[in-house]
């Protein structure tokens, strides 16, 4: 599946639609997604800093949308892990690859950088993985 049509899915929930996400690269377990900045997006009107849980759901979406694109599924998170490496401001880029892919679990890691490139959160997710029959 190519980086439009897995775009034109992701953009279907509204809340990837507020987000502004554009997925910039998508091949068989890896994406990478451009997320431009938004005020709303601010914890901190003096350190103008994002919010880490608009970082925590850029390491789950990314994450999420890495097996989508390898399984053409989606799939509901088990379990996510977001480590915090400075504060985050301004346009932001998120990477993510699939790490294993599963039967039962998958597992895929992603990275949210800068404007400048600096890595400023990352984490890994575990993935319930579909059932035969085509249901979660």
């Amino acid at each position: 599946m190519n980086a439009q049509d897995i775009e034109q899915k992701l953009l279907k929930g509204p809340y990837h639609q507020w987000l502004g996400l554009r997925v910039q690269h998508a091949g068989e377990g890896e994406i990478t997604l451009q997320v431009p900045f938004r005020d709303e997006f601010i914890v901190n009107p003096d350190g103008k800093y994002i919010h880490g849980g608009i970082l925590a759901t850029l390491v789950d979406l990314a994450a999420d949308w890495a097996l989508f694109s390898w399984t053409g599924k989606g799939v509901p998170t088990f379990n996510l892990h977001v480590d915090y490496h400075r504060p985050a401001r301004g346009d932001l880029t998120v990477k993510a690859k699939v790490l294993k892919l599963g039967k039962q679990a998958s597992c895929a890691e992603a990275w949210v950088y800068d404007a400048e490139g600096r890595l400023v959160a990352s984490g890994r997710g575990l993935y319930a993985m579909p059932t035969e029959q085509g249901a979660v």
